[in-house]
C-alpha cells in the first residue's frame, strides 16, 4: 500500500446508492470535449502499485496493462476516460531508512519500462511540444513526477540526474520534512524553506522542471511561490476553503498561484475533498502518522492503518463533491489555474462516479450541467498545464542564456 493515510480518506466513498448518473447529452458531450482536447492528469501512482502488486513486484510484464489491471488503471479504461497525457508519480517513501537514491532510481525505471512496453499506448514526453505530438499520433504523452524532494538526498547533480531520466516534477516534500523544505504532515523545522530549498527551487526553474507544492506547508507554499521564476503546480490537492485540512491550499495561497501563473490539479481524495470526510479522517491520519513515524516496512503500514480505519465509520461523497472543489479553485484563482490530478492508484476506494481512469467523463458532465463553457473545460482538461509547462520551458532557456553569458 503506498499512501495509508490518503487511502483511509476514501474508505467512505464504495458503492453510494442513489446517486444521480449523468444525464446522456451530458455524458456524450463530456466524452467528445475530452477526445478533441487533451486531458493531462497530475498524478498517477501506478508504477508504485506495480512495485507493490503481490504479484508483479515490480514486473511491467506481470502487471498486463492489456486486460483489467487489479488497481485503477489500464489501457483499455485509460482509453475509456480519454486521458491524452500524464504524469506518472514516480514515489518513494520518506520513511525509508538508509538512503532513497537506490529506491528512487529503481521506480523510474519502472515507469520507463512501462511506457516503453507499450509503444503503441505510451509515449515518453520532454516538453509540451512532445505531449501535443503524442496526442496527435494517438499516443498518451507521458511525464514522470517525483513525490518528495527526499529522493534527491540534499544534491543538487542527483536533481539535474533524475531530470535526465525524464522527470518533469518533484513535489518538494511529500509527508515527512526534508532538510530544506517543510511538508504539511510534519512539524516545522524551517517554516518553508531555507536556504538551501531556495537553491533547489531556482535550479528546478534552470533545468525546466515544475515545482510540486502539493503535500507541503503553507509556508512552503509561501517561499516557493517568493523564489520561483516560472509558474508552480500542485500536482494533486484541494482547496482549504472548503475542505480545512493541512494538506489542502489556502485561499491567500491560490490568488498568489494567479499572479504566479500556476496551476492547481484537483484530487479525487475524499478527505481532502469533503469536510465531512476529513472530520473523521484527520484524526487517523495525525495517530496513523505518530505510529508510523520510521516504520519502512509497507506490511507493517498496513496493518496499522486497517486496524485504525477499522474502528470509524467514514461517510460517503460523490463527483458533485469533487465538482465543488473545481468550481472553488475557479472562483479563487481563476480559470486559467485549475487542473486535474486525480491521484489514481495512490488511493483504494474512491468516491462514486470517479472509481477509476475511465471515469473523467463524469466530471466534465458535471461541470456542464453547471454551465461551464467548452473554452474553460478544455482549459481545465490540459491547456492550463500544458500553458505552465511551456512557461517553464521558456524560463529555463532564458535562465540558461543569462548563465552562459556571464
Amino acid at each position: 500500500m503506498k499512501k495509508p493515510l490518503l487511502c483511509l480518506s476514501l474508505v467512505c466513498a464504495a458503492n453510494l446508492a442513489g446517486a444521480a448518473a449523468p444525464a446522456d447529452a451530458d455524458l456524450a458531450h463530456a466524452r467528445k470535449l475530452i477526445a478533441g482536447s487533451i486531458l493531462v492528469d497530475g498524478h498517477n501512482d501506478l508504477p508504485w502499485a506495480i512495485r507493490t502488486d503481490r504479484n508483479a513486484q515490480g514486473d511491467v510484464a506481470r502487471y498486463d496493462l492489456r486486460g483489467t489491471a487489479p488497481g485503477q488503471t489500464d489501457i483499455a479504461r485509460l482509453r475509456a476516460g480519454g486521458v491524452g497525457a500524464q504524469f506518472w508519480s514516480v514515489y518513494v517513501p520518506g520513511e525509508l531508512t538508509g538512503g532513497f537514491a537506490k529506491t528512487q532510481l529503481e521506480q523510474i525505471d519502472v515507469a520507463r519500462r512501462l511506457i516503453a512496453r507499450y509503444p503503441d499506448v505510451f509515449r515518453l514526453a520532454g516538453t509540451a511540444g512532445d505531449l501535443r505530438a503524442a496526442k496527435k499520433a494517438g499516443r498518451i504523452g507521458s511525464m514522470l513526477g517525483i513525490e518528495g524532494g527526499h529522493a534527491i538526498e540534499n544534491s543538487l547533480g542527483a536533481l539535474r540526474a533524475y531530470y535526465d531520466l525524464g522527470v518533469r516534477y518533484m513535489t518538494l516534500t511529500h509527508n515527512t520534512s526534508t532538510d530544506w523544505a517543510d511538508s504539511a504532515a510534519d512539524a516545522p523545522k524551517h517554516h518553508g524553506l531555507n536556504e538551501f530549498g531556495e537553491q533547489v527551487v531556482l535550479e528546478m526553474n534552470r533545468i525546466g522542471m515544475l515545482v510540486d507544492l502539493s503535500h507541503t506547508s503553507a509556508e512552503t507554499m509561501d517561499d516557493a511561490l517568493r523564489v520561483s521564476k516560472a509558474p508552480v503546480i500542485f500536482s494533486h490537492s484541494d482547496a482549504r476553503g472548503l475542505c480545512d485540512v493541512p494538506r489542502n491550499v489556502p485561499d491567500d495561497i491560490l490568488e498568489r498561484l494567479a499572479a504566479n501563473g500556476g496551476v492547481l490539479m484537483v484530487t479525487f481524495v475524499a478527505g481532502f475533498v469533503d469536510q465531512e470526510v476529513a472530520n473523521v479522517t484527520q484524526p487517523i491520519v495525525e495517530e496513523f502518522n505518530r505510529r508510523t513515524k520510521g516504520v519502512d516496512d509497507d506490511a507493517e503500514r498496513d496493518r496499522i492503518f486497517k486496524e485504525l480505519v477499522s474502528k470509524v465509520k467514514i461517510p460517503a461523497t460523490t463527483v458533485a463533491k469533487v465538482a465543488d472543489q473545481v468550481d472553488y479553485v475557479r472562483k479563487v484563482a481563476g480559470v486559467d489555474h485549475v487542473g486535474i490530478g486525480g491521484d489514481f492508484d495512490g488511493n483504494t476506494v474512491w468516491p462514486e462516479g470517479l472509481s477509476d481512469v475511465s471515469m473523467y467523463p463524469n466530471l466534465f458532465a458535471e461541470l456542464i450541467r453547471r454551465g461551464w463553457s467548452d473554452a474553460d473545460l478544455r482549459k481545465l482538461a490540459g491547456e492550463n498545464v500544458l500553458r505552465v509547462i511551456a512557461a517553464a520551458e521558456q524560463v529555463s532557456a532564458r535562465m540558461n542564456e543569462a548563465r552562459a553569458a556571464r
